[in-house]
């Protein structure tokens, strides 16, 4: 009689007279009352509210584009005007599964064309569709290295964002999967030899960034050479810096995530993001998320359909690869109309003149007697050392309209007083020389 309806009166009057209480309020007196009204001012018409708005939007600290040298996981690049304008075509406009592959044939071509395309960038055999940022991809990678080896011993490097790492240990702790940070030399690349002493047969995979998180391009072709063959290599990349890198994959990587942001889409104060997922086709029954697949229907015609989802929803929950149901199709989306916008010659384009502009600033500080911490060679980020009142400083730059170089010692306590600079294509040479000048103030 009721569907819609969870309780009656009675049954209400039957549950409180049960738990002894009169009323759902007497329910609520042990909770401190911190408000006594609420001060809400009586209602207003809508040009006096658009006016409050606006003025309350002008308290905001807006920046230029070409003033952001804040890197460390989110960049700032140039969006094409038509990525917005075809990603804003109301039929894609969703982030969710398309369950029903005949009504969804336009998103699944997008999501079958974004896999081939971080694929071809990685130089790996498959892709997902995809994961909710390039932290919980990293995590999930560590996930499946389990999965693959049926070991728990993951050797991470140091160098890998802290974000992700903090991430990854928060995801591995239930299962009790022992994570151990190794430490890095003086290029900044991971520690080889430290590396070598920690490896044993209780390994499951090791886990490099590339670029790293102090902007340094590591070695992977010495890594994948000192790690056993039976030890799952993970790399976390950079996906505009694989437009100028030779891919993980030709390394022999076994796993490729990462954080695909700054392919179109805006920083937007730290996200959306997209975690992309690459690895071995010998592998993709371990991978989490689900894959599309191009097929052909009885009369011949393309078409496109999810082929693989192992997800606890759909199949035993023991056999399950990860329990992420909802994804970020909307950012593939954008993903993949940025990279047929730029092209391979446009996006090598973007990652040469982010990595001349950051080689630029660095030659440009080290004058001011800003120097670098460590040697090793990088792609648009590299750590210099500062005076211990920088972090001041760069609150204060805040109000001139630059948003600076990001303090690290606080993470990194060993650098003492260092910060990670960022430069890309968006950086003009008037606006590196601002930066430089405030900097050597």
């Amino acid at each position: 009689m009721h569907r819609y309806i969870p309780h009656t009166e009675e049954e209400i009057k039957q549950m409180l007279e049960e738990i002894g209480v009169k009323s759902i309020d007497d329910l609520f007196v042990d909770v401190p009352k911190t408000i006594d009204g609420y001060n809400i001012p009586e209602g207003k018409d809508e040009f006096t509210v658009r006016k409050l708005v606006g003025a309350l939007a002008k308290e905001n600290i807006s920046f230029e584009p070409e003033n952001v040298f804040m890197g460390a996981g989110i960049y700032y690049h140039y969006i094409p005007t038509v990525v917005k304008h075809l990603a804003s075509n109301p039929n894609f406009v969703t982030a969710y599964t398309p369950y029903q592959a005949e009504v969804s044939q336009g998103t699944l071509q997008m999501l079958f064309e974004y896999q081939t395309m971080m694929c071809e960038l990685t130089g790996m055999e498959v892709a997902n569709s995809s994961m909710y940022d390039g932290a919980s991809a990293f995590a999930e990678s560590l996930l499946m290295a389990t999965r693959i080896t049926g070991k728990t011993k993951m050797l991470v490097a140091k160098t890998i964002n802290p974000e992700y790492r903090t991430v990854a240990k928060t995801y591995t702790k239930p299962l009790d999967i022992a994570i151990e940070e190794i430490g890095y030399d003086d290029t900044g690349k991971i520690d080889i030899n430290a590396l070598k002493e920690k490896l044993s047969d209780e390994v499951a995979a090791v886990a490099v960034a590339y670029p790293n998180f102090f902007g340094i391009v590591e070695d992977l072709k010495s890594i994948r050479e000192t790690i056993p063959q039976n030890v799952v290599f993970i790399v976390v990349a950079e996906p505009v810096s694989l437009a100028l890198l030779e891919a993980p994959g030709k390394f022999g990587a076994d796993i490729v995530v990462g954080e695909g942001q700054s392919l179109g889409v805006t920083p937007n104060l730290g996200g959306p993001g997209i975690g992309f997922f690459t690895t071995l086709e010998k592998h993709v029954r371990k991978m989490p998320g689900r894959l599309i697949g191009e097929t052909k229907d009885i009369e011949g015609k393309k078409g496109y359909v999810m082929i693989l989802q192992t997800r606890e929803q759909h199949i035993r929950r023991e056999k399950a690869t990860s329990n992420i149901c909802s994804n970020q199709a909307y950012i593939a989306l954008i993903n993949a109309i940025y990279l047929s916008t730029m092209g391979p010659q446009g996006l090598k384009e973007v990652a040469y003149r982010s990595y001349n502009n950051a080689h630029v600033l660095a030659k440009k500080l080290e004058e001011k007697g800003i120097k670098r911490i460590f040697t090793g060679e990088f792609f648009n980020e590299f750590v210099v050392r500062v005076p211990e009142s920088y972090r001041a400083r760069w609150h204060e730059m805040v109000k001139d309209g630059i948003l600076g170089p990001i303090p690290i010692d606080r993470v990194y306590k060993e650098l003492g007083p260092s910060a990670l600079v960022c430069s890309t294509e968006v950086n003009t040479k008037e606006s590196i020389e601002r930066l430089v000048e405030v900097m050597s103030k």
